[in-house]
């Protein structure tokens, strides 16, 4: 695999009737009938009776919400709405409809229910007092300095510079600064809308990510800390009914082998579905067998845990390489390629250029008002 030229491509010649503009107005009218099917679905859920007369109610929501994401064209735009909405928004209000899920709190105020049903974000609830005996919590639950996500600005903005020197670097450094790159954006932008959610709705937040490069197997990435809301949103949606089933024909012990596979392959779906959105292709099914192999890996995992009984782990210092070096490297094998195809990157890198360039005239503008005021005065 080679690495991508950045400088070969523009947006307006991948989408020739793109334009920034049109890409910002269609953003806001897109949140905006977001805003609006959410407040109907948190007014027809306290006066429609849940299951069936609720779904119904909802499905014209949901089909909305499939559609919106084709409006959108743009790499960040476009891909964090349709991952929001097509995906995270949709199971949210499937869970609701059965009165079940985080917008099923009678708690919730508007704001918050809008909050919640938009984005990647969880309400932490009120921590029970800190006793002697309790330990300390874990590092999942844990908020992270604002250092700790400046040095991961600063690192995104020294990988931007780096694509510039792309043609020159080895094809395989290149790979593993994408791999990083995509791992550092997810978390910045999430933090992002979390924070702004946590000023709108006056709550605390759970985080997203949970360091997943310290992973020590695929059990720990996937479960506890890769894109923690998807695991939220995807346990009682698709593992917890899966177990269900599975607990009666195999056991309370087997059971959750089947029902880890057939969350691995409902997320593989949603992906294929995200990456649809994002370059409007014919779909492969490289995605798709990367989660199979993954959600595969994992069921053998567990059993092997099982039939140990937990006697015996790899230490740390091995397990954690193994582990992000096998995510790292069937990425480049069946993730990163789907990605180049719908040109992702250079879309991405196209994107920081007119980003880059609007701030840079911004600053200049009021640099310039600030001089002719002082001037003036």
């Amino acid at each position: 695999m080679e690495a991508e030229n950045f400088q070969n491509y523009s947006l307006g010649e991948i989408y020739p009737n793109y334009s920034l503009d049109k890409e910002i107005s269609n953003f806001i009218k897109l949140w905006i009938s977001v805003f609006i099917s959410l407040s109907y679905c948190n007014f027809t859920s306290k006066i429609v009776p849940k299951d069936l007369p609720r779904l119904l109610t909802f499905i014209p929501v949901i089909s909305l919400f499939l559609y919106l994401p084709l409006n959108l064209h743009s790499m960040h735009l476009g891909g964090t709405t349709s991952f929001f909405i097509a995906w995270l928004s949709n199971f949210k209000i499937l869970m609701l409809a059965f009165n079940k899920g985080p917008l099923s709190d009678p708690s919730l105020s508007l704001p918050q229910f809008l909050a919640v049903g938009c984005f990647p974000i969880k309400i932490q609830q009120n921590p029970t007092p800190k006793s002697p005996t309790t330990p300390n919590p874990s590092p999942q639950n844990a908020h992270k300095s604002l250092w700790n996500y400046a040095i991961k600005v600063l690192l995104v903005a020294a990988f931007v510079r780096i694509y510039n020197y792309s043609e020159h670097i080895h094809p395989k450094v290149v790979l593993v600064i994408y791999c990083f790159h995509i791992y550092l954006m997810l978390e910045i932008m999430f933090a992002l809308v979390a924070a702004v959610a946590r000023a709108t709705v006056g709550s605390k937040l759970e985080p997203q990510f949970n360091e997943p490069y310290l992973s020590t197997s695929l059990q720990d990435f996937w479960g506890k800390r890769w894109n923690i809301m998807v695991t939220t949103i995807l346990r009682p949606t698709v593992y917890d009914p899966a177990l269900n089933i599975s607990t009666r024909v195999l056991g309370r012990k087997w059971a959750s082998l089947p029902a880890s596979f057939a969350t691995f392959m409902v997320s593989a779906l949603m992906h294929e579905l995200i990456f649809f959105y994002l370059g409007r292709q014919r779909p492969t099914g490289k995605i798709t067998w990367f989660f199979i192999l993954h959600g595969a890996c994992l069921v053998v995992e567990i059993g092997v845990k099982k039939l140990l009984k937990r006697r015996w782990r790899l230490p740390p210092v091995v397990s954690r390489p193994l582990t992000v070096g096998f995510v790292v490297v069937t990425g480049f094998w069946l993730f990163l390629p789907e990605l180049r195809r719908c040109r992702g990157f250079v879309r991405a890198f196209d994107e920081y250029m007119l980003l880059g360039a609007f701030v840079k005239e911004f600053v200049s503008g009021a640099l310039i008002f600030r001089t002719d005021g002082g001037t003036q005065s």
